[in-house]
């Protein structure tokens, strides 16, 4: 991330101040991303009740980017909306996993499951920052994930458990899903910084192991087939699809017809 930053926040030094940068993006932009992607559900849910629950948590989600935005902000000088529209497609860090289009219902539930089941993982190390903005907005964001996950678990096992087309395009959409599933848990460059100051716990391949064992437990439960999940690289946030750039074009659109604007 090319920014220039403000005045390091009291307690933390320029090189910490950067790395939490860094996080607070990756953080906001999947937020950001997943709930654009799955707010294009609303008006064609499978039934009523779930075309308001899915709008809701996509709003939901937007709701915690914008949290995140506005906290990266007060370290950068810039406005969570410059931040959040004003940027080119290629300088979005959200997870690869969240690049693919929402496709059919089965799959929007797959790619749902894994970044709400990776999500909490990386909030319970989030919990107890050193850095007490983080620490007190991951503890109102975590109140709303855990309705989020239980939400998605109920689907996850209905779909899974019919044994019939359902459960064959579940595990469809997670073969397709799983080279890009670890890629919430990409290295950052400064996680060194993060865990020496306290900012985050533990390192991402150590929850990234956490995350596996999680979903180890429900998939064998559901006998669900789960393939060896290779640990992410470095470019696991950038190099995005042409389908996010096309919902990059749809959320960007108002701000660009009038830059500087104030909405």
């Amino acid at each position: 991330m090319t920014q220039q930053l403000a005045a390091p926040d009291a307690g933390l030094n320029p090189a910490a101040t950067n790395a939490l940068a860094e996080l607070l993006l990756t953080l906001a932009d999947d937020e950001f991303v997943v709930g654009f992607w799955d707010s294009e559900w609303t008006g064609i849910g499978p039934m009523l009740e779930e075309d308001v629950a899915f709008s809701s948590i996509a709003q939901d989600e937007l709701g915690h980017a914008r949290a995140f935005y506005e906290l990266l902000a007060s370290l950068t000088g810039r406005t969570a909306d410059e931040i959040a529209f004003g940027r080119q497609p290629d300088a979005y860090r959200h997870a690869r996993l969240l690049d693919h289009p929402r496709t059919d219902w089965a799959f929007s539930v797959a790619r749902r499951y894994l970044y709400d089941t990776a999500d909490a993982v990386r909030l319970e190390a989030l919990a107890a920052s050193t850095y007490q903005p983080l620490a007190d907005l991951v503890a109102k964001i975590r109140r709303e994930e855990r309705y989020h996950l239980m939400h998605v678990d109920i689907w996850l096992r209905r779909l899974a458990m019919l044994r019939t087309d359902p459960r064959t395009r579940l595990q469809t959409a997670l073969n397709a899903l799983w080279p890009d599933a670890a890629t919430v848990f990409t290295p950052l460059a400064g996680e060194g910084t993060l865990t020496d100051a306290g900012i985050i716990s533990v390192p991402m391949s150590d929850l990234q192991a956490r995350w596996v064992d999680r979903l180890n437990a429900v998939f064998s439960e559901l006998e669900v087939s789960m393939p060896a999940l290779e640990a992410p690289t470095l470019e696991g946030r950038t190099g995005h699809s042409d389908d996010f750039r096309w919902l990059w074009g749809e959320f960007t659109s108002v701000y660009r017809s009038q830059p500087g604007a104030t909405w």
